[in-house]
């Protein structure tokens, strides 16, 4: 049975517009990853893994992975602005960042069509009961979020918004 745990950030607010620091380089933004903190992880997780999701991009209905991350260990409870640039030295060690819809590893900020209105990012944290996954810097979100079904303990949501005008 799947819990729910607490997932916060310095940067924004659950539901807030997301600050230009995060948005991707070809929308004039910083790329910058936010800074992430959790707490109440459940009982029994041995590691955790992240993506960042929009929902709402125009692909048919599979929407864009922006970040996803896999094998943070169970010690760590936040991860620092800019841990998704590969190879960060704030990044805690062990974990993987895999390869985001953009064909890169790490983060990758948001950037919607113009005049799309705001589109909604999803960062989503999952309490795994293993300590690693058998992926690699070349792991997709699909793949991420198909290798660990049957391991989610919990997770925990934070979403930011954002839309650029036309």
């Amino acid at each position: 049975m799947e819990t729910t745990f607490a997932l916060g950030s310095e940067t924004f607010a659950d539901g807030d517009t997301l600050p230009i620091s995060v948005v991707y380089t070809a929308c004039k933004g910083g790329n910058r990853s936010p800074d992430l903190s959790w707490k109440d992880a459940p009982a029994g997780a041995k590691s955790f893994a992240l993506d960042v999701h929009d929902p709402d991009a125009p692909t048919g209905g599979v929407g864009w992975f922006h970040w996803v991350a896999f094998d943070i260990p169970v010690s760590t409870h936040a991860l620092a602005k800019g841990a998704g640039t590969p190879d960060s030295p704030s990044a805690p060690k062990g974990i993987v960042e895999g390869t985001t819809d953009f064909g890169s590893p790490g983060y990758s900020g948001p950037c919607p069509p113009a005049g799309d209105p705001p589109h909604h990012y999803v960062f989503t944290l999952y309490a795994l009961d293993v300590p690693s996954l058998p992926l690699d810097q070349h792991a997709t979100g699909a793949a991420l979020r198909f290798t660990i079904r049957g391991h989610v303990l919990g997770k925990a949501v934070l979403i930011g918004r954002y839309g650029r005008p036309r």
